[in-house]
């Protein structure tokens, strides 16, 4: 009984469910179009809860039975669920119903993937499984029987550890019967179930107090050797949690589940963690450097929330971010220990800025903790996970490392077994340091990116930083309070000699000064080192200012940052004055890329340069009009630029760094072929693609292949190859997902809308399955001149394919709709084309809730 009329559900609103369930006991009958679930539960009343209406939530579910201690209760049939008539002291409750996998599109609770049953109840799936009270706060201890015939579903999973197996061979045919049983409460988002033809590369791990568990990650037959890399990264995810926050694993068993149709990147459900296909399978000939690193994230993230989000989870939907945003953090930290910390935090800064900051500064701005919602899967963005992992970050850089290991070994104590709050997490803080933060919760309330702007001044031998903060209106709050802002701060004497290790100033007013004597000669400050908060900075600096902070600071992240911001300067002088490439930019690039003492991988990252839709995030807040067609040019002459100042030391880059060995995906070889890489594509401008046709040829891993056919076809030379590498790869499905990419990002801008609209009408463009769904169109999205062509034929395109996967997936109709979030930026001819395809999607008949809500945000309306 859903309802497609959007609802506002308020934080304030909050009230306790008013029953306990002592355990769940379900039985799953298997069947691709009549599943039937059995569920038999114990409830009793919470005594400390006033007001408890007995309400379940469901949806799309055939009742067949419903009995509360043996007898037919009274229902009442409500939006979204039933209420029920039950005793005032413990009950019984049984009820059986039928389900229809193969006809659930969307892809939430119980459904088909290839003939593989499959679930995904994060956030609110279990609510189409069968009559629950589908909400986090609500935690039970699970017992699942899961029936079906031994031919096509030889292996059946669940959460726990499993009990046995059992074969009745009287019967014909054979049922297939496996029980699993969870020894741990969780909310039922939490639930997992898969069933299917799987097969299992397996291992074990020995956990810190000598206890073995079985690990195993299933796969469909085919998949088997590409399994190892995700192994490792799981048994290094088990180890480092041990190591550094002391958690220990809980079950005997922890498998792990490939599928192909998933909307996220993966679940965590407790024991059965649930993963989107390109986010476990891995093998050097299929997979970059870049998916091998997405991929020992993901497990670890995944896995880290065995005890951040599992063990504790969060009391309601708008505590999300406190699973996510600490479990962000510390996946992060486990790729800082196991790559190059400085290389990771760029690549995290610049996602954050890819991603979090433009949603903080449009229609779609929400605070980390939002106040409300209609529909929560719109709420899984960037602002929860990435900002949400920067404030924990900031925090713990306020009350120091050993500050933050008491904090969460008290909150890991405390909370273990409920579902928490933003105040029981700063309450946890404050207990553990005797710090008040109150201030710091406006992290938690107040949405936008603050603006931190610094003025210098130097007299009588002491530098004087005037830093001050302001955070501009967004919808719903007009009004912004200061936040504490950690800002860390170095200073340089004029030769490049640090004279001032790393500071933390703590920003907590409208503004500030603060003071440091004792210097002879004026310093040179280098400020906001490792990016110390999610903010803007504005700082008067000259390009001779910023070449020297290239040259000599010893930050990394900010040695980086210099040199962005001087490519950063020079594209916006290009686009608005029409002026050449810096040339103290390209000057202080060559002497970064001839410092061999420098990490490769952070070299590749110093040859990058800011995104087009950045440059036009920029010029929009300037007071300029982007045009995307002057960005795009401007960013293609910094390219050309640079490969022809670099042009002496380019071959010796490229040649130097080739990999000999057999393959790795370890930082070190993956961060020389980054640096290859990176060589190549500006080699490719100069050679017309000769040494890129070389290496297109000779590739034996897919970095290199893919790296290669990028090069051919902004070289024009690509076309052969492009046939070639889908020949080679039609049968792997993951490998075509990149074919598809690759042709509309390397589109000329004119030409990406028709590139997009020929590739959708190819045999192999499954537009049900999320991931080339978001291979094809995302990379359109992703294409920022093409996507902002002046004919508004992209906008187009990607509104039809929006209105034709609503009514089957509306989750990732919903988040792609997000393309367009930015579009009140530009000229008004593009708005209005922007502003027509918003009100066509709006306007369809029976819009889902998740797409509604989102093109109302976006629409401003």
């Amino acid at each position: 009984m859903p309802d497609a009329s959007p609802q506002t559900i308020y934080l304030k609103d909050y009230k306790p469910f008013g029953w306990i369930i002592d355990d769940v006991h379900l039985t799953f009958r298997l069947h691709p179009t009549a599943t039937r679930v059995i569920s038999r539960i114990r409830f009793r009343p919470d005594h400390d809860v006033h007001d408890r209406p007995f309400f379940l939530h469901g949806e799309d579910l055939k009742t067949i039975s419903i009995r509360v201690d043996g007898h037919e209760p009274t229902i009442y049939e409500q939006s979204g669920g039933i209420t029920v008539d039950v005793p005032d002291a413990p009950f019984n409750w049984e009820a059986e119903v039928e389900i229809n996998p193969s006809a659930n599109t969307a892809l939430e609770g119980l459904y088909m993937s290839n003939g593989m049953y499959c679930t995904q109840c994060e956030a609110e799936g279990f609510r189409k499984i069968t009559w629950y009270p589908d909400r986090p706060d609500v935690m039970a201890k699970f017992t699942v029987r899961i029936e079906s015939d031994a031919e096509h579903t030889p292996v059946m999973l669940s959460n726990g550890n499993g009990l046995y197996y059992e074969q009745d061979s009287t019967k014909t045919p054979a049922p297939n019967v496996t029980i699993y049983q969870d020894p741990w409460p969780k909310p039922a988002y939490l639930f997992a179930l898969v069933a299917g033809d799987l097969v299992a590369h397996e291992d074990s791990f020995t956990t810190v107090s000598g206890k073995e568990v079985h690990l195993a990650i299933w796969v469909r037959p085919g998949d088997e050797h590409k399994c190892a890399f995700g192994m490792e990264a799981l048994k290094k995810s088990m180890k480092w949690d041990e190591d550094v926050y002391g958690r220990e694993y809980d079950l005997d068993e922890f498998n792990i589940v490939a599928v192909d149709d998933f909307n996220m990147g993966a679940m965590e459900n407790k024991g059965l963690n649930i993963f989107n296909s390109s986010c476990v399978l891995a093998s050097p000939e299929t997979s970059t450097d870049a998916n091998f690193e997405r991929i020992e994230a993901i497990i670890a993230h995944e896995y880290f929330h065995n005890w951040t989000g599992n063990r504790i989870t969060c009391r309601d939907w708008f505590q999300l971010c406190l699973k996510e945003g600490l479990t962000v953090f510390r996946d992060q930290q486990f790729t800082d220990d196991m790559r190059s910390a400085p290389v990771a935090r760029i690549s995290n800064v610049l996602a954050l800025r890819a991603r979090q900051f433009p949603e903080d500064q449009g229609p779609l701005s929400h605070p980390v903790r939002p106040e409300s919602f209609q529909e929560i899967n719109n709420f899984y963005t960037a602002t929860v996970y990435e900002k949400g992992s920067e404030v924990i970050g900031m925090l713990k850089t306020l009350v120091g490392d050993e500050a933050y290991a008491k904090a969460l070994n008290l909150y890991f104590d405390r909370h273990d077994g409920d579902a928490a709050t933003i105040e029981d997490w700063l309450k946890v803080f404050e207990d553990a340091t005797g710090r008040d933060l109150s201030q710091f919760k406006r992290w938690y309330s107040q949405s936008g990116t603050p603006r931190v702007t610094v003025r210098e001044e130097y007299a009588q031998d002491t530098l004087t930083l005037h830093i001050s903060q302001r955070t501009a209106p967004t919808p719903g709050q007009e009004t912004k309070e200061p936040q504490i802002i950690p800002i860390a701060v170095g200073l340089l004497n004029p030769n490049g000699d640090e004279v001032q290790e790393t500071t933390v100033l703590e920003l907590r007013d409208s503004e500030q000064s603060f003071s440091f004597p004792g210097h002879a000669s004026r310093p040179v400050p280098s400020i906001l080192r490792g990016f110390s908060a999610p903010v803007l900075l504005d700082q008067e600096i000259d390009a001779d200012r910023r070449a020297f902070l290239l040259a000599h600071d010893t930050d990394p992240f900010n040695r980086w940052e210099s040199g962005r911001m001087l490519a950063r300067e020079s594209l916006l002088s290009s686009v608005k004055e029409g002026s050449a490439p810096n040339a103290a930019y390209l000057d202080g690039l060559k002497l970064v890329l001839r410092d061999d003492t420098l990490d490769p991988a952070y070299r590749a990252l110093m040859l990058g340069q800011p995104s087009q839709s950045e440059l036009a995030g920029l010029l929009h807040d300037a007071g300029h009009v982007p045009a995307p067609e002057a960005i795009h040019a401007a960013s293609e002459a910094l390219r050309q630029a640079k490969a022809d100042h670099l042009s002496d030391i380019l071959p010796g880059l490229y040649a130097d760094h080739q990999v000999e060995e057999p393959f790795s995906a370890e930082a070190g070889p993956a961060g020389q072929r980054a640096l290859a890489n990176a060589a190549l594509d500006l080699l490719t401008r100069l050679d017309g693609g000769a040494t890129a046709a070389m290496q297109y040829t000779r590739a034996d891993n897919m970095t290199q292949q893919l790296a290669a056919l990028g090069a051919l076809l902004d070289a024009d030379q690509g076309q052969e190859a492009l046939t070639a590498f889908y020949d080679q790869w039609r049968d792997d499905r993951l490998v075509i997902d990149k074919w598809f990419s690759l042709q509309v990002l390397h589109a000329k801008p004119g030409d990406a809308a028709d590139v997009a609209r020929r590739l959708t009408n190819h045999m192999d463009f499954d537009w049900k399955n999320p991931n080339r769904f978001r291979a094809l169109l995302g990379a359109l999205q992703m294409h920022h001149a093409g996507f902002h062509h002046e004919s508004g034929a992209a906008y187009e395109l990607l509104a039809d394919w929006l209105i034709r996967l609503d009514p089957v997936n509306p989750q990732t109709t919903a988040r792609m709709s997000t393309a367009f979030q930015t579009w009140k930026r530009y000229d008004t001819k593009r708005q209005a084309l922007i502003g027509a395809q918003l009100d066509r999607i709006s306007k369809q008949p029976e819009l889902s809730r998740d797409t509604t809500e989102m093109i109302t945000r976006i629409r401003g309306v």
